[in-house]
């Protein structure tokens, strides 16, 4: 059960990763699959996965931070 969970976070990370810049709300939906992956990682017992994918999830937010206040203004 944990790979299929690993199997659909890491995919759904990848397609969100994909759809970026079609619009912003894409951004946040891919530091939220990183979270998913980190998750992943660190139940599947590979730590350095999950820190890897937890420091995406800051990188896509803070993306996503900018993009918005790009957009307002």
């Amino acid at each position: 059960m944990l790979t299929v969970f690993g199997a659909c976070a890491v995919s759904f990370m990848m397609v969100m990763y994909a759809l970026e810049r079609r619009d912003p709300r894409f951004v946040m939906a891919f530091a939220v699959g990183c979270l998913l992956s980190s998750t992943y990682g660190f139940l599947a017992g590979t730590w350095p996965f999950g820190v890897v994918e937890a420091i995406w999830a800051v990188v896509a937010t803070r993306r996503y931070a900018a993009l918005r206040a790009e957009a307002a203004g």
